[in-house]
């Protein structure tokens, strides 16, 4: 049943005489207090923050003073008390509301600076199962729930970084907020509770293997409002779940100017296929335009990676994203400046690097201290009209797969590198996907198409071209492996394939059809293997 409003009209305009202040970031919660204090506000305090406010020489009053009843159980219950609540909750105007506080005692508390117990932290740093549950905070998301609801004559605060437009106000007009600052901080409030229960939610899914729990909440933290979407008439945000993973969110920006929502979709993406190859096991570049990767490869030294990769199409590569999955050095550094880059990422940056792409003002330099796990267990979401799809991450690596011969002729050591290169790269493609690898460097890249001849196609063309601009008497497709994300429905994809020069292929298998194509593989003396597993990418 609804409850009806009595329609009391808001104050424009608040003092604020009694302040609640009960943080766990006591990070400048003394500062705010000492000038809170000096404009005349009653401080009540609790536990911790009482102590940090009387060490500091401040007047402070306990919160048990007020409710006439101790802390217990280690802190678990100190503020679910009707003096306090009370106090949070009244509508100042309302004479009911005021005929109660005058008979119980509870005294107005018109400004509550609340912040949560650290629940994201521990999570984060790995905390067992009791440690968790305790900083799961009762009493903070129940005071800042009761203020924001009342904010007609609340202020509530929950983050630090709001202590100094609070205080600006409150300075310009004589210690009061106005109605329009107390809706914007009750915005943010809520935001806030949400996003907290929205991190404990997740961690109970996944510390009792709930796949698919029957609510689902995703929650983030907006780290920079950007210029546009994905075009200029759309507006975006970049928000920050907490997720520990090396990355465009986590990275640090060395140099150059605000990223933009297509710079981080594609940062991504690059930083996630080139996580794929382990830095022990040699250098390795991606190079990314529109999400889908234009070059890849291996090499004996990191410029000999980035070179191998833009050979691939280096035309396309223009205005792309790097990626990296060493430390840059002067000598790749210098060979990347040669041409127009939107976004280096890479576990790191020598000096000498750092002052080589300083010269380019605008090129964005990120580093990631490391490289994403792709083996890692995670969750990816996109928004649909009316829902949201979340599945597990795809996070299968090539290495672990038991690979099934299904060819009259084995793939020799060689092409059986180059399958896994190519299958590795296949999972970062967009559908349909088909790409074309020889000694560990990608010879041509079919993506997004809604039949796969025609990527298989596209990839052969696409190597012809950079066979020309290389000046080699034939494309890199003659003797390579070609790898399909999905399963071919029919035969007419692995001829294309192979009338482009492929002599072995990796695909996932379990079309109505194997038999037909593997027939097709072995009328050509091309060696196939089965992976068991498809990597769809929309």
């Amino acid at each position: 049943m609804a409850v009806v409003s009595k329609k009391i009209p808001a104050p424009e305009k608040v003092r604020i005489r009694t302040a609640l202040l009960s943080v766990s970031d006591k990070s400048g919660v003394v500062e705010l207090a000492r000038a809170l204090a000096d404009m005349g506000v009653k401080l009540l305090s609790t536990g911790g923050t009482y102590k940090a406010l009387v060490d500091a020489g401040l007047a402070a009053t306990d919160v048990s003073d007020v409710t006439g009843f101790p802390e217990i159980m280690d802190g678990r219950v100190k503020t679910l008390h009707p003096n306090v609540h009370g106090g949070l909750l009244a509508i100042r105007d309302d004479a009911d509301h005021v005929a109660a506080m005058e008979k119980h005692g509870i005294g107005a508390i018109d400004l509550a600076v609340i912040n949560l117990y650290p629940f994201e932290a521990v999570r984060a740093a790995g905390g067992d199962y009791p440690t968790t549950v305790e900083n799961i905070d009762i009493g903070g998301p129940a005071m800042i729930r009761a203020s924001a609801k009342n904010h007609a004559y609340v202020t509530v605060v929950t983050d630090p970084a709001d202590y100094a437009e609070l205080l600006e106000a409150l300075h310009q007009d004589g210690c009061q907020t106005p109605y329009s600052l107390r809706q914007k901080f009750a915005a943010r409030a809520y935001a806030r509770t949400a996003a907290y229960d929205a991190a404990i939610s997740n961690w109970f899914a996944e510390a009792l293997s709930l796949d698919m729990p029957r609510h689902r909440v995703l929650g983030g933290v907006l780290k920079e409002e950007m210029r546009y979407g994905e075009n200029p008439h759309q507006k975006a945000g970049f928000y920050v779940t907490g997720e520990k993973r090396p990355g465009v969110a986590t990275a640090r920006l060395l140099q150059g100017k605000q990223l933009s929502y297509n710079n981080i979709n594609d940062t991504d993406a690059a930083f996630e296929l080139v996580s794929e190859f382990l830095p022990e096991n040699g250098p390795a570049c991606a190079i990314i335009k529109h999400a889908n990767p234009c070059g890849v490869a291996v090499g004996k030294s990191l410029k000999d990676a980035y070179t191998r990769a833009l050979a691939c199409d280096s035309v396309s590569a223009f205005g792309g994203i790097i990626a990296l999955n060493q430390i840059l050095d002067a000598e790749t550094a210098e060979e990347i400046v040669k041409l127009f880059t939107e976004v280096i990422i890479a576990p790191g940056a020598s000096d000498e690097a750092q002052a080589i792409i300083a010269r380019k003002a605008n090129l964005r330099l990120l580093v990631t201290d490391g490289l994403a796990d792709p083996r890692a267990a995670g969750l990816t979401a996109k928004t649909v009209s009316g829902g949201l799809l979340v599945q597990s991450r795809d996070n299968v690596v090539v290495e672990d797969l038991d690979l099934k011969v299904v060819t009259k002729r084995a793939p020799t050591a060689t092409e059986l590198e180059d399958m896994k290169f190519a299958f590795k790269i296949a999972k970062h493609v967009k559908s349909n996907a088909v790409i074309y690898a020889k000694d560990g460097q990608t010879a041509g890249i079919g993506a997004g198409q809604m039949s796969r001849i025609d990527s298989a196609r596209i990839a052969a063309q696409k190597a012809e071209e950079a066979a020309q601009a290389m000046g080699l008497a034939e494309p890199l497709t003659r003797g390579s492996a070609v790898a399909s994300e999905a399963f071919y429905p029919f035969a007419d994809g692995l001829l294309a394939a192979i009338a482009a020069g492929a002599t072995a292929v990796i695909q996932p298998g379990g079309s109505m059809r194997d038999a037909e194509v593997i027939a097709a593989a072995d009328e050509h003396n091309v060696a196939m293997v089965f992976t068991g597993i498809r990597h769809f990418r929309h």
